[in-house]
């Protein structure tokens, strides 16, 4: 145990047994308050646009069963989607019991997400150093230094992609790992670890190991993308803190790791193993390895604090690679790579939480208690210099309204809203749509789609693009009325939802047309 952290209990005992002076908040409590506070407005204020209409979507199918809920898009059975996972069966269940839309429930779970972050984030650079500013300066770097490029996925956590993703379930499985993470680290490096965990029968210990295990099982389901990086950085934490591996201490890990794998077998909705060998969504992955540099460039400012700890490391432990951030970085580094090289570009998901190995090096560095020698003094000004590019060329906009804008930073995505389509549309009926915003959107209201979006396990890749190929066919202006007729009855359609440049068919009734963006809607057969 580290004579900073021996240090800091022994004054909270003492200051408890004088009856002490109250209560009174951490730096990191105050900012992530207001972090929490800030965001989430920012999050809230955005209309729905990406993949929110796919969240949507999959909390009105479990609103309407819970049990066996439909194909997130479309009418078919959705028996094996990845999608129904506990988190969003949660959130179905929540829409059951309030009567809320899958729009309101998916815009209410931001704020919930950011929560579970913000405290994971906390509790991870804790467990990293007792700094009382570290948390504040790591997650300062963790939503600044990124590139001067846009880089906008699900999992990607600058303050400018944090603005539409934060209700997403991956923002929800990120903070689930920066909690596993610690609690990893508290056992690997025996924080109170063999003392505190291991009572007279060993029982608390293994308990707390297979709950622990349940917890990265739990972030497996949730979104599997992110447990990969997950899992890499329980390896790493166990690999590098970890000393004595009695037989006893591998049990443990093997009770956690078994803990995981039986959690993740056990979910009924879908089989999470399955995904280990599906290359369906590879395709739209690739484009995560174009323009790498430009995207995120500022994080490497990190590399002299890492370096730094593998240097501390080598000196104190006698191995050059055992801080577990140092292993970390290695680790994610060469998944990202593997996954170039194979042509399984779904890997390269993980390059957000590639990058929390030097984001947070560099805010523990820098929380270093003053005096300050000239190196660190320099990283500091670099990094300052750093976090003021990322804001001002990409991150401010998430933050500066418009309307209080006096540069013309770049905003998010503001995409048309459809609720002036989807009040005419049932749940369940089927809509051919041909634009780019309102495929992603109008299944959030509870429409399916003739054709539905994206890969699903769920679905026969083969009977997807057959579907897509159908709507193809039905807004070619070559098609006949015969043909829209026989593709209509064949995926029971009833609607049309059409961009301006289309002519409607003959046999269609415009129903309603926007204002805003010219698409039209129309009903079909019958």
């Amino acid at each position: 145990m580290s004579a900073d952290l021996l240090v800091r209990r022994a004054v909270r005992g003492a200051t408890a047994l004088r009856g002490g002076a109250g209560w009174r908040p951490t730096p990191y409590q105050v900012f992530g308050g207001l972090f929490w506070l800030v965001m989430s407005l920012a999050s809230w204020r955005l209309p729905m646009c990406c993949d929110f209409g796919q969240h949507a979507a999959v909390v009105e199918r479990l609103k309407a069963n819970l049990f066996h809920p439909a194909h997130p898009m479309a009418d078919l059975p959705g028996a094996g989607s990845p999608y129904y996972s506990p988190y969003a069966v949660a959130q179905g269940a929540f829409a059951r019991l309030t009567g809320l839309t899958g729009y309101q429930v998916v815009r209410l779970s931001g704020p919930l997400n950011l929560l579970v972050l913000l405290t994971g984030i906390g509790r991870f650079v804790r467990v990293l150093t007792p700094r009382i500013w570290a948390p504040v300066l790591s997650l300062l770097a963790m939503v600044l230094l990124w590139g001067t490029r846009r880089a906008w996925w699900s999992g990607y956590l600058g303050l400018m992609s944090m603005t539409g993703n934060l209700p997403y379930p991956s923002t929800f499985a990120i903070g689930l790992a920066f909690w596993a993470w610690a609690l990893t680290g508290t056992r690997a490096r025996g924080m109170g670890g063999l003392v505190r965990y291991v009572g007279p029968s060993g029982l608390r210990s293994f308990s707390g190991y297979a709950g622990l295990g349940a917890l990265y099982g739990l972030i497996l389901l949730v979104h599997p993308i992110t447990s990969i990086a997950a899992v890499l950085g329980a390896v790493a934490f166990a690999a590098g803190w970890q000393s004595g591996w009695r037989a006893a201490i591998v049990g443990r890990w093997t009770l956690a790791g078994a803990a995981a794998l039986l959690v993740g077998y056990c979910w009924p909705y879908f089989d999470v193993f399955a995904l280990t060998g599906d290359r369906s969504v590879d395709a739209l992955h690739e484009r995560l390895y174009v323009g790498m540099p430009g995207h995120f460039w500022l994080a490497l400012i990190g590399v002299p604090a890492l370096w730094l700890r593998a240097r501390q490391a080598k000196r104190s432990e006698g191995h050059r690679w055992r801080d577990p951030l140092v292993l970390m970085f290695a680790l994610e580094c060469a998944t990202v790579a593997y996954g170039w090289i194979s042509g399984h570009y779904t890997y390269g998901r993980i390059l957000g939480l590639t990058l929390v190995p030097l984001q947070f090096a560099l805010g523990v560095e820098l929380a270093a208690p003053r005096p300050w020698g000239s190196g660190r003094r320099r990283l500091g000004l670099v990094a300052a210099v750093g976090a003021c590019i990322g804001f001002l060329t990409v991150q401010a906009g998430a933050v500066v309204p418009r309307s209080l804008d006096p540069v013309g930073f770049d905003q998010p995505p503001r995409w048309p809203t459809y609720e002036w389509a989807a009040r005419h549309i049932k749940p369940g009926e089927a809509v051919i749509t041909d634009g780019f915003y309102d495929v992603h959107s109008i299944a959030a209201y509870g429409p399916d789609l003739a054709a539905p979006l994206w890969p699903d396990p769920a679905l026969d890749e083969r009977e997807r693009l057959r579907r897509r190929a159908a709507v193809r066919a039905y807004l070619n202006p070559a098609s006949t009325r015969a043909e829209r007729t026989a593709i209509a009855r064949r995926y029971h359609v009833r609607w049309l939802l059409m961009t301006r440049w289309h002519q409607v068919p003959e046999e269609a009734t415009v129903v309603e047309r926007s204002r805003k963006t010219g698409e039209v809607l129309a009903r079909v057969g019958g």
